[in-house]
């Protein structure tokens, strides 16, 4: 009799991590076509070609162009280091002994984030008005920074570190107006000014604005 072989373990670990890499392609892939040529002529066609997967495997994955630039713009939130940024925004908020070290430390996190993140809002702030699609990210996205940058001003109130007379929303709206990927546009993109010159000139804006002492 014929020995019967073993059936095949199904190793869904390593299954996990080539969609994890088919998809971290496909956004590397897409983010450098719509920044290189513009959101209306790029093609979910060709960033599959590039991708080496097929348009149907993009649709299912992010449903069309608009998803593409969501999940680019979500992973970009995230930065390059080893956990979220975001994350380490609160650990810095929250370590952290007095309100200017705060804020200038999340001046440097921004010379990371903002490279990443503001190119991307830029490309849906031009594409909003003859898309529907993006103007709806576009207006989720500034609904989404305003309210993380609420919280962070709620945090240093928290704490005591806002400056006396400056309430929550007001502070909340001079972060989100530091933040904004116009003000990126303006200094690194116009003028020249290198992420890192970018992030220190936030830090120190925002302990002038909104820091006590």
């Amino acid at each position: 009799m014929k020995k019967v072989k073993p059936p095949r373990s199904y190793d869904g670990r390593s299954r996990l991590q080539q969609a994890q890499q088919t998809r971290a392609n496909v956004l590397d892939v897409a983010r450098t076509a719509f920044l290189e040529q513009g959101y209306a002529p790029t093609t979910i066609a060709a960033i599959a070609r590039t991708a080496g997967v097929s348009v149907e495997t993009i649709y299912k994955a992010f449903g069309g162009k608009a998803g593409l630039v969501r999940a680019i713009y979500e992973k970009a939130l995230a930065g390059r280091g080893s956990r979220p940024a975001p994350q380490r925004s609160d650990a810095m908020s929250a370590s952290r002994a007095d309100g200017h070290s705060i804020v200038r430390a999340w001046g440097r996190l921004t010379s990371e984030v903002s490279p990443l993140v503001s190119p991307i809002l830029l490309l849906v702030r031009d594409g909003a008005a003859a898309d529907e699609e993006l103007a709806e990210l576009r207006r989720q996205a500034e609904e989404e920074r305003l309210t993380r940058m609420t919280l962070n001003a709620r945090k240093l109130a928290d704490r005591g570190f806002l400056k006396d007379g400056l309430g929550i929303e007001r502070a909340g709206e001079i972060l989100w107006t530091y933040s904004s990927p116009e003000l990126y546009e303006l200094l690194v993109v116009k003028r020249g000014w290198s992420a890192e010159e970018y992030g220190e000139f936030v830090g120190e804006a925002l302990a002038a604005a909104v820091i006590e002492g």
